[in-house]
């Protein structure tokens, strides 16, 4: 048996830092070579970060990766990293076009390239215009192996490249992936990765990107799986971990040496023919030897999300601290403990902003929410800014209440550019679908946390949250009023969200048929709710497209995040049950 040893580095990269990301794979590496490694993975893309969007059609976006790519070689091998194998991915272009590609750097050169071939066309990605397919794989012999790679979505594709690197024969496959999370993405990973390692015959190896890009968020739960579909190791979600893992395998998989296999033209290369004696213990700093972590729980792990997805938004770009509006409520309450928990107390800066119309409830919960998570906190009331509008104006009703929201707005803006605060609008997905929020007032921010999270599901967050406080000795940080109390945006005397929406445990589930279902006016009949429901519900949602598309962005947790996978026209006069 010849026996490989292989380093999983999932990393947090940052999309257009080519110099901190090369500065990256190269610690990693450097790492990975005192562990014993004679192979180091990084994720999709890590050299530039991912994804790149239009920033691959930037020439100059492309020939900054190709050199940095090159030059990354060369310090690798200054570093005496040489004899490691390094699977870095990158962006490239030839003459069919851009490519995302990934490359194996070795003693000081760039050894051997290989392009994606599926190329979807979904929400997360729009690569048509830029990746061109090829039909070209590498097989690099490694110590004896034979060692095919392949990019992300090529292991979706059944009887595809790795399917062809079966047939090619080969002893191990590489897989660097930027596979951003959704929930419940475990359920759909793992079976797919058994599926392709079936089909290669050989172990693959998967290793997945960590960290927040944007509205997106990676998880890693990077993973080596056997030929046979055993689960050989596995890296822990949503942090950055360098684990290796020791393979003993038979070699000799080259079983045939065709130029051409199913409509793939196979290129072998020869790094190193000998193979190699077991590799000493692991002693290195900072690297994990191979283990199967256990899958975070739904709420741990929907939790663990946003506040990646938050922390690395704010960090990333620049934020030292972000500033919120405290209501009392359950929303914003999530928000700020999602905040402490990715950025620590002090960095999160908490406003009550009192109108005539706030109870007093509102300003204790949120005072107590203060003092529970540590954070900074000030009152600033709103009733002598909304008098001025109101009295000038002559507004009423519905105009009376939205100054209200927009004063609030206004207010966090201010404290924002005078403070350099990033600030959090606190709305959740089930009020963004049915419009349930003022343009410039509680829609203002950077940054929308929870803007991917339905109502029902913010209470479940929060219920978790404080049960995780407890068992840890520590101090719930969100009042037990905030969750149990009636939501209201106090914009009136006595108002209720009520007032306005459905029972939001009921407009929950139509909202999930119709979003995330694509279920249309009769499957919402035949799914058993009421006509006048779905209509009410449906006409709420597709009128309110214009301002879900001018709300921040936030972390997407779903498969149809808005601003992200679902996108309507805002000038529509489709209704559903209308005919049109």
């Amino acid at each position: 048996m010849t026996q490989i040893r292989i380093a999983l580095a999932q990393v947090n990269t940052t999309v257009g830092d080519l110099s901190g990301n090369a500065d990256l794979v190269l610690a990693r590496t450097r790492a990975a070579a005192e562990a014993g490694a004679h192979v180091v993975v990084f994720p999709e893309m890590a050299l530039t970060g991912y994804p790149v969007e239009d920033l691959a059609l930037r020439t100059s976006f492309t020939e900054a990766s190709q050199q940095h790519l090159r030059r990354l070689a060369a310090r690798l091998d200054e570093a005496g990293c040489g004899h490691v194998a390094a699977v870095v991915g990158y962006l490239d272009a030839d003459p069919v076009g851009t490519r995302d590609s990934a490359a194996i750097l070795a003693g000081g050169t760039v050894f051997a390239r290989q392009h994606k071939h599926h190329l979807p066309n979904y929400g997360v990605f729009d690569e048509q215009r830029w990746f061109k397919p090829g039909r070209a794989l590498e097989i690099v012999r490694i110590n004896g192996l034979e060692v095919g790679m392949v990019i992300c979505e090529d292991i979706w594709q059944e009887g595809g490249p790795v399917a062809a690197l079966g047939q090619a024969g080969v002893d191990l496959v590489v897989a660097p992936n930027a596979s951003p999370y959704e929930r419940n993405k475990d359920d759909v990973r793992l079976p797919l990765v058994r599926r392709r390692a079936a089909e290669a015959g050989a172990p693959l190896v998967y290793v997945n990107q960590v960290g927040g890009q944007d509205d997106l968020v990676f998880d890693g739960d990077s993973m080596v799986v056997a030929e046979d579909g055993t689960l050989l190791a596995r890296a822990p979600q949503f942090v950055e971990h360098l684990m290796v893992v020791d393979l003993d395998l038979p070699g000799g998989a080259a079983s045939t040496d065709a130029d051409v296999v199913d409509d793939f033209t196979v290129t072998r290369r020869v790094l190193s023919e000998t193979p190699v004696a077991a590799a000493p213990p692991v002693t290195a700093a900072g690297v994990a030897t191979a283990s199967v972590a256990e899958p975070l729980s739904t709420e741990a792990e929907l939790w663990a999300a946003l506040v990646l997805g938050l922390r690395d938004y704010t960090r990333k770009n620049g934020f030292a601290s972000v500033v919120l509006g405290l209501s009392g409520g359950i929303d914003s309450a999530v928000c700020a403990a999602l905040a402490v928990d990715a950025l620590g107390a002090d960095a999160v800066y908490g406003v009550s902003m009192p109108s005539v119309y706030s109870s007093e409830h509102s300003r204790s919960d949120a005072a107590d929410l203060a003092e529970r998570t540590g954070l900074h906190y000030q009152e600033q009331p709103i009733a002598d800014m909304v008098a001025a509008f109101v009295g000038q104006l002559g507004l009423t009703g519905l105009a009376e209440e939205n100054v209200q929201a927009r004063c609030r707005g206004m207010t966090l803006m201010g404290l924002s550019n005078q403070d350099g605060h990033l600030v959090l609008a606190t709305g959740n997905k089930t009020e963004l679908a049915v419009g349930y929020s003022t343009i410039y007032g509680d829609a203002v921010g950077g940054f929308a946390p929870i803007k991917d999270v339905p109502k029902t599901l913010v209470w479940e967050l929060a219920r978790w949250r404080n049960t995780e406080a407890d068992k840890r000795g520590e101090v719930a940080p969100i009042p037990d009023a905030s969750i149990t109390k009636p939501p209201s945006a106090e914009l009136r005397p006595g108002q209720l969200d009520a007032d306005s929406l459905p029972d939001y445990t009921l407009l929950d589930d139509v909202l999930d048929d119709y979003i995330e279902g694509d279920a249309g006016y009769a499957d919402l009949l035949a799914a058993g709710f009421e006509p006048a429901l779905v209509d009410r519900v449906l006409r709420m949602v597709d009128r309110a497209e214009y301002k879900r598309r001018q709300y921040p962005p936030g972390t997407k947790v779903s498969t149809k995040a808005f601003g992200r996978d679902r996108r309507l026209p805002m000038t529509n006069a489709w209704r559903e049950g209308s005919g049109g």
